[in-house]
C-alpha cells in the first residue's frame, strides 16, 4: 500500500478538531497547527449548543431599525466601539447589505442544509471518538416578556417550520409550569427539543484532541504566518510540508486568506459570558434564550454559564467585562433564584462573517487549500458538516449539498 495523504489542519478550535477527526477516520495523516492551546478562543466559552435549529441569519429585514438603537448602547446585544470603525465599518456595511431580503431567504436556505447535515454527520463522529456521554439532547427553550416580541419571532420560526424544524409553544401558565423559575414578566415561550448540548465545550474539545493524538495525529504549536501550495510556514521558521492544507484558524483565517487573494469580511465578534458554579441554579436542565436580551443560559456540567451578546471591535481590543456584568445582572432579575456569587468572567472572538454563513471551499490559488472557517456562532454546531464537505472537497467528490454559496469571493 502507498503512503496516506498528509494533510496539515490549521487550527486547534473546534472546527480544526472535527476536521481532522474526520480526515483521519478516512486514513489521512494529520498534522494539527495551533498558536495558542487546544480551543483557545471562542470554542473554549462558548454556549455549548448543538444549535440545528438556529436557522435564521443575524443579517435580516429590519435589523437597520434595531441595530441603531444597538448601536447606541454600549452594553446592549449588538454593540459597535466606535473607536474601531475604521477596522470594522466595511464589515458592517455589507452586513446590512446581506439582510436584504432575497439575501436573507437564500442564506436561510443554505443554514438549514448545513444544519441537516451537521445532523446526520455529528453522531457518527461522536460514536468514532467513543464521546456520546458528552452530549445530550434536551432542547432549548426561547422565552418572551411581550406578546409582541414574541408574535413577531414566531413568524421566524415558521421559515423554520418550512424546513422541517419542529418547535413547542407555550403561553401564559403552561410556560411557567414547563419551566418553573421564570419571573412572571414572561408571557410565552418556543421550545426547541432537538437542540443539544456538550457538557463542557472545552473538555469537549481537549477530549476530542487526546483521541485524535492516541490515533498517531501529530500537534504543532507555532504561529502561521503563510502557507502556499504543499507548505506551511512558521513564524520561528520552521516549515510543514502537507499534500492538503485546510485553513480553520477563526477569526485569524482572514489574514491568511487575503495572501491567496481571498480577502474575506470577517471580523472577531466578541461574546461575553460569566459562567457560575453548579448550585447557582437547580432549575435549570435545558439552554434558555432570552430573545430580547441576546444571551442564554446553560447548563454545563460544573456550572451555569450566563453569556452572548455581541461586540464588533478589534481583535486586539481590551475585553470590556461590564457587558458580562450586564448581562448577569439582567439574568438576576429573570430568573429570580438565580445565585450570582462566585462567577468566573471570560470573553471570546467568534469568527463572523456578514451574511451569517461561513467559508467552505477551495482557494483562488490552489485546490490543495481548503477554507473551513467563519463559522460565527455555529462552530461547535456546523463542526461535523463543514468536516464532511471538507474531507469531500479534498477528495474531489460531489459535495453532500451545494457550497456554491460558501464560496470565499462570493462578496
Amino acid at each position: 500500500m502507498g503512503k496516506s495523504e498528509h494533510i496539515v489542519v490549521i487550527g486547534a478550535g473546534i472546527v480544526g478538531l472535527v476536521v481532522a477527526e474526520k480526515l483521519i477516520s478516512q486514513g489521512k495523516q494529520v498534522t494539527l497547527v495551533e498558536k495558542e492551546k487546544v480551543a483557545a478562543g471562542a470554542s473554549q466559552g462558548n454556549a455549548a449548543g448543538l444549535a440545528f435549529s438556529d436557522i435564521m441569519p443575524l443579517a435580516s429585514p429590519g435589523i437597520v431599525k434595531k441595530a441603531i438603537k444597538w448601536f447606541l448602547d454600549p452594553v446592549g446585544p449588538f454593540a459597535v466601539v466606535p473607536q474601531d470603525l475604521p477596522h470594522t465599518l466595511g464589515w458592517l456595511l455589507r452586513f446590512l447589505k446581506a439582510a436584504r431580503p432575497a439575501q436573507f431567504k437564500r442564506s436561510i436556505d443554505v443554514q438549514a442544509a448545513l444544519m441537516h447535515l451537521g445532523r446526520d454527520t455529528f453522531a457518527p463522529m461522536l460514536k468514532r471518538t467513543n464521546l456520546d456521554h458528552m452530549v445530550r439532547t434536551n432542547g432549548a427553550l426561547h422565552v418572551y416578556e411581550s406578546q409582541a416580541a414574541f408574535q413577531a419571532d414566531l413568524k421566524n420560526w415558521h421559515f423554520r417550520k418550512e424546513h422541517n424544524i419542529d418547535f413547542d409553544v407555550y403561553e401564559g401558565q403552561a410556560l411557567h409550569d414547563f419551566q418553573p423559575g421564570l419571573a412572571k414578566s414572561f408571557v410565552a415561550g418556543i421550545f426547541a427539543s432537538t437542540w443539544q448540548s456538550v457538557s463542557n465545550p472545552h473538555d469537549f474539545c481537549r477530549a476530542i484532541h487526546d483521541c485524535l493524538q492516541g490515533q498517531g495525529m501529530q500537534t504543532v504549536y507555532g504561529e502561521v504566518t503563510s502557507l502556499s501550495d504543499g507548505q506551511v510556514s512558521l513564524a520561528n521558521g520552521d516549515k510543514i510540508a502537507g499534500d492538503k492544507i485546510v485553513l480553520a484558524a477563526g477569526p485569524w483565517s482572514s489574514q491568511l486568506s487575503k495572501q491567496l487573494g481571498d480577502p474575506v469580511p470577517l471580523i472577531g465578534e466578541r461574546g461575553y459570558n460569566t459562567t457560575l458554579p453548579k448550585s447557582a441554579w437547580s432549575e435549570l436542565d435545558h439552554t434558555l434564550v432570552f430573545s430580547e436580551h441576546g444571551f442564554v443560559a446553560v447548563p454545563l456540567s460544573d456550572g451555569v454559564r450566563i453569556g452572548g451578546a455581541s461586540e464588533i471591535a478589534r481583535l486586539d481590543r481590551p475585553a470590556n467585562y461590564k457587558r458580562s456584568k450586564t448581562m448577569l445582572a439582567k439574568a438576576r432579575k429573570l430568573l429570580p433564584d438565580l445565585k450570582d456569587q462566585d462567577g468566573v468572567e471570560w470573553m471570546g472572538a467568534r469568527p463572523a462573517i456578514p451574511d451569517t454563513l461561513p467559508v467552505i471551499g477551495y482557494s483562488t490559488k490552489s485546490n490543495n487549500i481548503i477554507y473551513a472557517f467563519g463559522h460565527g456562532h455555529l462552530g461547535l454546531t456546523q463542526s461535523s458538516a463543514t468536516a464532511q464537505l471538507v474531507s469531500e472537497l479534498i477528495e474531489g467528490q460531489d459535495t453532500s449539498i451545494d457550497v456554491q454559496a460558501l464560496r470565499p469571493n462570493r462578496f
